[in-house]
């Protein structure tokens, strides 16, 4: 499996994009970077797009993928939960903001069911719930005896979700550095602080710690976070470090 970090913060500047990662070239998980990133023909050879959760930062690009695609005769199908899909047609693709692109047939929708597998492109991915201040999942991908889990936006308390996936990779959200450890705690995202609360709980869980890469950083944050994210690996003595723009690795 080949990843592509397409987007790797919460948050757009001249050097970081909004959350989407690209799999074998033709499945995105998040949107936040999808046509900002990808030319005309990268768009096309999409076969589906997985969106976490129905924040702005991660399905951003899903009306310009839609116009790119109407206008040159493709189409693609979305997968998510349902409060992704009512999101979109309420707020964004809805005649009015912009157009109602599901109703023109160039995307079609599949409301996913938490840990219910699908196959998809000759992956399974299982869609696990984890906590945010709106209805979350994050994917559980594996094939061939591979395996990494993507959690989107998350916050503490993972015990459960660390039941369902046993990852060698786990991509991970860490949002702002420990300064914010309280905010983060209410509104549903992790600092250092917290991921390593997250980790010991994966390792006595499961019995092991997988490589980290932590995503969705504040870009003006991103240097405490990596000097807090060492102390981590450090203390837990695993490997975890930030994704980049650009970054491609095989699982």
């Amino acid at each position: 499996m080949k990843l592509h970090f397409l987007g790797a913060h919460n948050s757009e500047t001249n050097s970081a994009g909004l959350m989407c990662l690209l799999l074998d070239k033709t499945v995105a998980l998040d949107a936040g970077s999808l046509t900002a990133k990808f030319s005309i023909e990268q768009q096309m050879a999409l076969k589906a797009v997985l969106i976490t959760h129905p924040h702005y930062d991660h399905f951003r690009d899903v009306p310009m993928l839609s116009m790119n695609l109407f206008l040159n005769g493709g189409s693609v199908k979305l997968y998510g939960v349902q409060a992704v899909y009512d999101t979109l047609c309420r707020h964004i693709l809805n005649g009015s903001v912009y157009s109602d692109f599901f109703g023109k047939g160039v995307i079609s929708f599949q409301a996913l069911e938490p840990l219910k597998s699908i196959q998809l492109e000759g992956f399974e991915i299982t869609p696990v719930p984890v906590r945010h201040s709106v209805p979350a999942v994050g994917f559980y991908v594996t094939q061939g005896g591979k395996s990494f889990f993507y959690t989107g936006d998350t916050g503490p308390g993972l015990a459960e979700c660390w039941r369902s996936v046993a990852p060698e990779l786990l991509i991970i959200e860490v949002t702002a550095d420990n300064s914010y450890t309280g905010f983060c705690r209410e509104s549903g995202h992790l600092t250092p602080a917290l991921l390593m609360e997250e980790l010991v709980s994966f390792r006595q869980i499961r019995g092991y710690l997988p490589r980290v890469l932590a995503v969705h950083m504040n870009p003006a944050m991103e240097a405490r976070i990596a000097a807090e994210l060492e102390e981590v690996a450090d203390d837990l003595t695993c490997d975890v470090s930030l994704a980049k723009e650009g970054m491609e690795i095989e699982v």
